[in-house]
């Protein structure tokens, strides 16, 4: 019996000597712009409750970040801001179905400079003369640029409000248009819209049909896989899930 607990003692010195090393990592997470603010916060206090660990951000259009990835850059976790791009990068292998997971929801709405002097209480109040650019992200790798289109399409308002798009690389570059005036409406997240609350304002909701899901997955050529779980897990434990909340994000169920 002697002998059984200094064997097991001996196992457990092992696994606290070698654990660190097992996470120890710099860790490459590439993540939609509309995550910034949460995750930059997140990644802090994970280094804090991890202090072997060492987060690299990269963020923009979660299209642009998925052919990144597929073209090899060194990327440990994924976040997109919708499924679709998640569903492609599980398509290309670039990812697996049981390591992604919902961390957070969102949704979309019609914001104005501040103090405009024209009102959207619908997003068929886009077709007034008064609105005559309105910043739509790229529809084609961007997720907020096909919800917009997909909600201009469900009330038959893509065409005819064509010739006031102005086509923009991600969605905070739409906040950032719309802030300084430079357009009259822009399609944004709500999260986007809460961090210039002086700059602009939410006009309206937008009605969209698929809900607006933030998935984060481990990517497949991650050298860190471990480092990399651990995080999704710490993405959807109660410190992180107060931090998106901190920010409007909704929870992901």
């Amino acid at each position: 019996m002697r002998r059984l607990t200094q064997v097991r003692c001996l196992i457990s010195a092992a696994l606290l000597t070698t654990a660190p090393w097992i996470f120890a990592a710099d860790l490459t997470v590439s993540a939609a712009s509309s995550l910034t603010n949460a995750f930059q916060e997140i990644a802090r206090t994970y280094e804090a409750r991890y202090p072997d660990a060492k987060v690299s951000l990269n963020f923009g259009a979660s299209g642009a970040l998925l052919q990144q990835i597929a073209k090899g850059a060194p990327v440990d976790v994924f976040a997109t801001a919708d499924e679709l791009t998640m569903n492609q990068a599980q398509l290309q292998g670039l990812v697996s179905q049981d390591e992604r997971h919902d961390i957070a929801r969102n949704a979309l709405v019609i914001i104005l400079p501040h103090q405009a002097k024209y009102s959207v209480k619908r997003i068929n109040d886009l077709t007034q003369v008064a609105i005559r650019r309105v910043a739509i992200s790229n529809a084609a790798s961007v997720p907020a640029g096909r919800y917009a289109k997909q909600a201009l399409e469900q009330a038959d308002l893509w065409s005819s409000i064509g010739s006031k798009m102005i086509t923009t690389q991600n969605v905070r570059q739409s906040l950032d248009y719309v802030s300084r005036g430079e357009v009259e409406a822009g399609f944004v997240y709500a999260t986007d819209a809460a961090l210039r609350k002086k700059e602009v304002d939410v006009a309206c909701d937008v009605l969209l049909t698929t809900p607006i899901r933030y998935p984060a997955a481990a990517v497949a050529s991650s050298h860190h896989r471990a480092e990399s779980h651990r995080f999704i897990q710490y993405l959807l434990s109660p410190t992180a899930q107060s931090i998106f909340a901190k920010y409007g994000f909704l929870p992901p169920t």
